[in-house]
């Protein structure tokens, strides 16, 4: 098969290794046509300790997609999720006394930026850069005011970065496949980009993603990625809260949460239904005490992820908007309408429960971001041999 409509991303995150080729259709949109997964070997604590380790997986999972598809593969999509990326928000300005913005000054801002992180982030590497804010005379603008005069001109760019020795040990291990980085993407900017394109009057808001066994938050302002932090707990931590105090099994409870919507209205008196106790079938356990359980754990997480995290006390002033993914597979949405109460603050913020991004809506979103760059990122392309000025004036002018 000779097919250039064919294109294999890779996916590193914190259990596995996700192999996905996508086509083209006649509608010329992309579609999966193959998936396989690895699990995660050679990484641990969000680095690479085994080098061989890594590259043997890569190499023998791309050539069983290769020999499926009797196709070679010269290029890969990057998508990273377990690196601990980094991200620095700075301004550079202009005095310009009454003067016209040129290219030129947006220019000089740019590079002196860059160079700016590149000196004290010695050791990292940018991996996107996005075009934040601009500000004229101290006033908002929403687009490059280029050819506006001013006294005084402020851009913000936010950077994204990773560990250079990661960078470079990723760079080796295709590089060994013969496979070159067409590009490398955040998965949290990947699932941010969709975010905004589907909600137009949405550019700055918080994904809040609580797995079972950990939990993730990113901010997304003026569609720029600016923040993301990890945390060690997830929806897990509840289950075993309720089985401590209860007794129960985690299985019950699972399947309790399964037939069981718990309201806030639930009555004192209100119990379980026998028939959800499979062994305990004797048990009286209030419905009121699992909510209070549930109620108690959640509160908690969401003061940790957000409302009492010390890293967003800025960001908690401007976003208003926060999408919460909750994990399928402990039945948790039974406490919906509890998630809803305290992450919306009771209604003081507006609320979006969010499904996890479909494979195919993942593989459209990055064709848009590879092939036509994201309307805030400074620097869209990764392959074209132009200067970053270059890139940066095609971005916003193209």
């Amino acid at each position: 098969m000779n097919d250039t409509n064919l294109t294999l991303i890779i996916e590193i995150n914190k259990f596995n290794f996700i192999f996905l080729v996508g086509k083209n259709n006649e509608q010329n949109i992309i579609e999966k046509i193959f998936k396989i997964e690895a699990p995660i070997c050679g990484i641990k604590n969000s680095n690479i300790i085994n080098f061989d380790q890594v590259f043997k997986s890569i190499k023998e999972n791309v050539f069983q997609i290769e020999q499926k598809f009797n196709y070679t593969f010269k290029e890969i999509i990057l998508i990273l999720e377990n690196f601990n990326p980094t991200f620095l928000n700075i301004s550079g300005y202009k005095n310009l006394n009454g003067s016209q913005i040129l290219r030129e000054n947006v220019t000089y801002i740019l590079n002196t930026l860059k160079s700016n992180v590149n000196k004290v982030e010695s050791k990292k590497t940018i991996l996107h850069i996005f075009n934040s804010n601009f500000y004229l005379d101290k006033k908002k603008i929403e687009n490059l005011p280029i050819g506006l005069f001013g006294d005084f001109y402020s851009h913000e760019l936010s950077f994204s970065l990773i560990n250079t020795n990661d960078y470079n040990n990723l760079k080796n291990i295709f590089d060994k496949c013969n496979l070159k980085i067409k590009k490398i993407l955040l998965k949290s900017f990947i699932k941010g980009a969709f975010l905004s394109d589907n909600n137009k009057n949405i550019e700055t808001f918080f994904l809040i993603q609580i797995n079972n066994d950990n939990s993730k938050i990113f901010y997304f302002e003026n569609n720029s990625l600016k923040f993301e932090q990890d945390f060690k707990f997830g929806t897990n931590i509840i289950l075993q809260d309720i089985s401590k105090i209860t007794s129960l099994k985690i299985d019950d409870i699972k399947n309790i949460l399964k037939n069981t919507q718990f309201k806030k209205e639930i009555s004192e008196e209100e119990l379980v239904e026998s028939e959800n106790l499979n062994q305990n079938i004797n048990r009286k356990i209030k419905k009121k005490l699992i909510y209070d359980i549930a109620l108690a754990r959640i509160k908690e997480i969401s003061e940790i992820i957000i409302f009492r995290n010390i890293n967003l006390r800025y960001y908690n002033q401007s976003a208003k908007n926060i999408f919460l993914e909750i994990s399928n597979d402990t039945n948790l949405f039974s406490f919906k309408e509890l998630f809803s109460f305290i992450f919306s603050e009771d209604k003081k913020r507006d609320l979006y429960f969010n499904n996890n991004l479909s494979k195919d809506d993942m593989l459209e979103i990055i064709k848009k971001l590879v092939h036509f760059g994201w309307k805030k990122e400074a620097i869209p392309t990764s392959h074209a041999k132009r200067s970053i000025v270059a890139r940066f004036f095609d971005a916003l002018f193209s």
